[in-house]
């Protein structure tokens, strides 16, 4: 039995994405992205209080690098890996956790937008950073993917759901024009069929209510 622990448009996303390439069986239990998540219930399979979590093989595994490195090694004929000895092995790790680092900087972006509710808790000097820094992250993707089609020459693989992923939540705040090679790639990856899949389904609740996040104006 596998069954995943999710919140619509947060990083669970990807390794719901990487079910579906998988083509395994699971059961999707989705969760509010609210305080609800602190609870006993969802600390139990959790402690850090967030998504995702995911049961499997009497285990409970949570952090979207762990759980793809292990969804790859139990699920070999799914083609989304490169096992150990394989030539791209280090650039598959290496991609697979650079997702993390562009999340970090999405993530400090959407406190500041969207989870802080009030302007005088923002910082535009923070804001304006990290979405340099994010746009820093999209252009080294973006010259990776220079006469590629995908991250890795072996073809699509689980770096290109982790990458994928937080590109789209990144551009929320970064827009994709300046970044060629990147936006192309990120058409093609999300015209996937397992990637239309793991979207929020219509009238379901959403981290991001608007598909840009203008930067906040600094103080004069």
């Amino acid at each position: 039995m596998i069954r995943l622990h999710h919140c619509p448009q947060t990083r669970s996303m990807r390794s719901l994405w990487l079910l579906h390439e998988l083509g395994v069986p699971f059961e999707l239990v989705d969760w509010p992205f609210d305080k609800t998540l602190r609870s006993p219930e969802f600390r139990a399979l959790n402690p850090a209080g967030r998504v995702p979590a995911l049961e499997i093989d009497g285990e409970v595994l949570w952090e979207t690098g762990a759980i793809a490195e292990y969804l790859c090694d139990r699920f070999p004929q799914g083609g989304m890996g490169r096992n150990a000895g394989d030539a791209e092995r280090a650039q598959w790790l290496i991609w697979l956790h650079f997702a993390e680092t562009i999340s970090q900087h999405t993530a400090t972006l959407t406190q500041q937008h969207i989870v802080l509710y009030e302007d005088h808790m923002r910082s535009p000097m923070i804001m304006d950073l990290e979405a340099k820094r994010l746009a820093k992250c999209f252009s080294v993707v973006n010259d990776r993917l220079q006469g590629r089609d995908y991250l890795l020459d072996g073809g699509f693989s689980a770096a290109d759901i982790g990458v994928g992923q937080a590109i789209y939540m990144g551009r929320h705040f970064v827009k994709l024009d300046p970044f060629p090679a990147l936006e192309a790639w990120y058409e093609r990856i999300t015209a996937r069929p397992a990637f239309m899949a793991s979207r929020p389904i219509d009238g379901s609740a959403r981290l991001y209510s608007r598909d840009y996040y203008a930067p906040w104006p600094l103080e004069p």
